[in-house]
């Protein structure tokens, strides 16, 4: 199994951080947030990272090159000159070089989550990871066992999904919502430690950590 990680977003609400340096390339106790996952992928047992990039991506390529660092092979799949194509859209651009089925991680995740190189979808389209609902996301985002929870930004999928939906700007959440209530889409709850890099003050707090 390859995996994707989501990188290409402008990071609108991390400026001025984003001004001048891709988000995935902000750092955690001195490390690129994108390194971190990088490096639980390769030990995990992947040997290709699909990485999508836009915003200040040359940034991104320029500081890991191609993988070989950490003994994975990186593709890079270039959204700069279309600018970022959201979710759906990136991973269906990146659709060639991902397989069948894939891992999708997003690249403002910082997590101790065991990612699964070997995971079997079996009948479904998807698996989500889901977690406990954070303080900025607390109406949660999709109903398991009958409560409602955050979704990680990490999951499971099937080329399936994407396969005859077009080319362009879409976003992931109608096309899981609508795989969901055709009982395509399987979860599981991780309560480990997971944390949403998305604004400056959420950076500080993970990095006060």
């Amino acid at each position: 199994m390859r995996a994707m990680i989501l990188a290409a977003g402008r990071g609108e609400r991390m400026r001025p951080l984003t001004d001048t340096l891709p988000k995935p390339l902000l750092e955690v106790n001195n490390k690129p947030l994108i390194i971190y996952t990088i490096e639980k992928l390769s030990k995990s047992g992947f040997k290709t990272v699909v990485i999508n990039v836009a915003h200040l991506g040359y940034k991104i390529i320029q500081k890991l090159g191609d993988g070989s660092r950490w003994g994975i092979d990186i593709i890079y799949s270039d959204e700069q000159e279309e600018g970022a194509l959201e979710s759906a859209g990136g991973i269906i651009k990146a659709l060639k070089y991902l397989g069948e089925e894939f891992l999708v991680i997003n690249g403002d995740v910082w997590c101790d989550y065991q990612f699964k190189s070997e995971f079997d979808l079996k009948d479904k389209l998807a698996h989500l990871i889901l977690v406990p609902n954070p303080d900025h996301n607390r109406g949660g985002d999709f109903y398991f066992n009958n409560e409602k929870y955050t979704f990680s930004g990490i999951g499971y999928y099937s080329s399936k999904l994407f396969k005859s939906l077009s080319y362009g700007k879409k976003s992931l959440a109608p096309i899981l919502r609508e795989n969901i209530k055709l009982n395509n889409i399987s979860f599981e709850l991780f309560n480990g430690i997971w944390r949403d890099i998305g604004t400056p003050k959420r950076l500080q707090e993970i990095n006060n950590i």
